[in-house]
């Protein structure tokens, strides 16, 4: 169960990591938004996120569920605001607000993360 637990920590760092990613290297443009990136990223971080929570229950952690609730809306809203960009570019509307949108509130979500003990 222990080696499940780091993949799947591993694959939920992944898909910050494009998130955040993307965000960055794009975070001044103005089109071509990468919108598919972000979207993969954050379902990763959902699935891997929920995941997580049930391995670390399952070996008998208790896990610190205010902030894994505070951690899993904020990840919901990010992948609710990547798949309305994902519609949005393909029907050649505003991406941008959301691209940053979802882009902010993962670093926000990494800050929650860390900073709260």
């Amino acid at each position: 169960m222990d080696i499940l637990r780091l993949i799947l920590l591993a694959l939920h760092i992944l898909g910050l990591a494009v998130i955040i990613g993307t965000f960055v290297v794009q975070m001044r443009a103005n089109s071509g938004f990468r919108t598919d990136l972000i979207l993969g990223g954050a379902i990763t971080q959902v699935v891997t996120g929920v995941a997580l929570v049930g391995v670390d229950t399952g070996l008998g952690h208790a896990p610190d569920y205010a902030k894994i609730t505070v951690k899993l809306a904020i990840a919901l809203v990010v992948l609710v605001t990547a798949i309305i960009a994902v519609v949005n570019q393909r029907r050649g509307k505003k991406v941008k607000p959301l691209f940053h949108t979802a882009g902010g509130l993962a670093v926000v979500n990494v800050l929650v993360a860390v900073l709260w003990q």
